[in-house]
């Protein structure tokens, strides 16, 4: 990662500007597994922090946390730790999808990004994002853009001085650039938004 931060660094002066200033990102990586995943779907569109503390509770009351677990608790003992209606749901399918071997979560690491890509969001509250985010923290794929993160788009508009906060289309064509090592533009640009915030 240090190395394609070189490279970033090198071909974008706004990125070797934030480099400069906050050093390198934290490479971000997560275990392989149920778990995991089940954090990433947590995530979606609610803060780090909220997210974090849902699944603590989450882990504190299903251990281990493995697809046979989540399914033996009722919908209301899920509800009362603090996952929503929605969440609930898309954890048990996806605890369904794993033991009926719908998903392989062993067989990602040897599929290219799009296959990849494709297996997770066939399961019922996987989208893009959180296959991309997959992909990225946990299979460690070096050219993934997770679309649809606000938190990149916002560290994009402040770190190029932009206006207004781009599209997903508008921050996809700057990305080009950045290609082949995207995942690290992404570290790179989520850094300069946590240590933005954290001042």
């Amino acid at each position: 990662m240090l190395t394609a931060c070189e490279w970033l660094a090198e071909r974008d002066a706004d990125l070797a500007r934030v480099l400069a200033r906050y050093g390198p990102p934290p490479l971000w990586d997560r275990p392989h597994g149920f778990a995991t995943l089940v954090h990433i779907i947590l995530e979606q569109q609610v803060s780090l922090t909220s997210a974090r503390i849902t699944f603590a509770r989450f882990q504190a009351v299903i251990q281990p946390l493995t697809p046979q677990n989540v399914l033996t608790m009722s919908d209301a003992d899920v509800q009362r730790i603090g996952l929503t209606r929605q969440k609930n749901r898309y954890c048990r399918e996806l605890a369904h999808a794993i033991l009926s071997g719908k998903l392989d979560l062993d067989a990602l690491p040897a599929l290219d990004d799009d296959s990849a890509q494709a297996q997770l969001m066939q399961v019922v509250g996987i989208g893009q994002w959180t296959a991309d985010v997959y992909l990225l923290m946990v299979l460690l794929r070096p050219d993934i853009l997770p679309k649809g993160d606000i938190a990149l788009y916002a560290a994009a508009q402040s770190v190029k001085g932009l206006p207004r906060r781009p599209t997903y289309e508008e921050f996809s064509q700057m990305a080009e650039i950045w290609r082949p090592h995207r995942a690290t533009a992404a570290r790179i640009l989520w850094h300069h938004y946590l240590c933005d915030r954290a001042k």
